[in-house]
C-alpha cells in the first residue's frame, strides 16, 4: 500500500527535517521510501515543503499529487494545500500558528499546538518534533520506537539536541 504525506511551511521551520525523520523511521521498518524537499530560493523564512512516499511495494513517483496526509505549519501552507489532501484524509495544521478556516469538509482536521508546546518544554525550536509526534500516533504509519531511533541517526553529529527533540516528539505523541 502506498501512502504519500506532504509536510510544508516556512524554511528554518523544520519541515525537510521532520520529511527526512519520516522517511529514515520507514526505512528502518523495511518499507520503500521517497523523499522529495523543495524549498524556495530564500530558504530561511521562505516557503519549503516535501513529499514523503512510504510503500511495501516499489513506488514510482515520488510526487504526491493527491497524498492522504498533509501536515501545514504555518498559514500559506494550510490554505495552499489543504486542497491538495485526498477526501478522507488527515490535514495536520499547526495551530499555534494557522488560524485559517479549512474550507473541506471530506478531511479530517487535527490541530496541533506544536509552536506553545515546544515553548513549554524549553525549545521553541522543537515545534516540528512536536508535530513529528501528532502525526506517528493519529497517522499510525510508522511506530514511535522507529521515529526515535531515525533521529538518532540524524542527530548523531549532535547529541545534545537529541534529548530535546525525543521530549518533542513524545510530546507530541502524548497529546492524542
Amino acid at each position: 500500500m502506498l501512502i504519500k504525506t506532504l509536510i510544508a511551511g516556512f524554511g528554518g521551520q523544520g519541515v525537510l527535517s521532520m520529511g527526512l525523520n519520516l522517511a529514515e523511521a520507514a526505512m528502518l521498518e523495511g518499507k520503500n521510501v521517497t523523499y522529495l524537499p523543495a524549498y524556495g530560493a530564500e530558504v530561511r523564512g521562505g516557503t519549503a515543503n516535501c513529499t514523503v512516499a512510504i510503500s511495501d511495494d516499489e513506488i514510482a513517483s515520488p510526487v504526491a499529487s493527491s497524498p492522504e496526509f498533509v501536515i501545514a505549519m504555518n498559514q500559506p501552507s494550510a490554505v495552499k494545500f489543504q486542497h491538495h489532501i485526498q477526501s478522507g484524509g488527515l490535514f495536520f495544521i499547526n495551530s499555534s500558528l494557522v488560524e485559517a478556516e479549512i474550507i473541506r469538509g471530506d478531511i479530517e482536521i487535527v490541530r496541533v499546538p506544536a509552536n506553545k508546546m515546544a515553548e513549554d518544554l524549553g525549545s521553541p525550536k522543537a515545534a516540528n518534533m512536536v508535530m513529528l509526534g501528532a502525526f506517528t500516533k493519529k497517522s499510525g504509519v510508522v511506530e514511535l520506537a522507529d521515529v526515535i531511533e531515525a533521529l538518532k541517526h540524524i542527530l548523531s553529529a549532535k547529541k545534545k539536541l537529541l534529548e530535546v527533540n525525543e521530549k518533542a516528539l513524545q510530546a507530541g505523541y502524548n497529546l492524542f
